[in-house]
């Protein structure tokens, strides 16, 4: 039974970094060894964590996780929304290490 669960875990972790964001402050704070990726909404610091080693070989500093929120927009007299809520994660490695996709 805990074979089962270490299997779940695995398949949880990889799957929690859905890509890196690629904009201009992110590649900004590449310079400064933080990256930027873009995370599911269930996505925890120490899950993460696990998922950054698992996947880079990388143990990160630390990890900021900011929620962004959908947005309401309004445009030629018709209400809509613009990217339903995502998450965020600014991994911070030591100096010297880099992640190269």
């Amino acid at each position: 039974m805990k074979k089962e669960n270490k299997i779940k875990d695995i398949k949880v972790k990889a799957g929690l970094i859905k890509n890196p964001r690629v904009t201009e402050k992110a590649t900004n704070a590449n310079q400064q060894n933080v990256y930027v990726f873009d995370v599911v909404l269930s996505a925890n610091k120490s899950e993460l964590k696990k998922a950054i080693f698992q996947q880079y070989k990388f143990k990160p500093v630390k990890i900021n996780i900011i929620s962004i929120p959908r947005k309401k927009t309004f445009a030629k007299g018709k209400k809509g929304v613009k990217s339903g809520p995502t998450k965020k994660a600014l991994i911070y490695l030591k100096k010297g290490e880099t992640i190269e996709s």
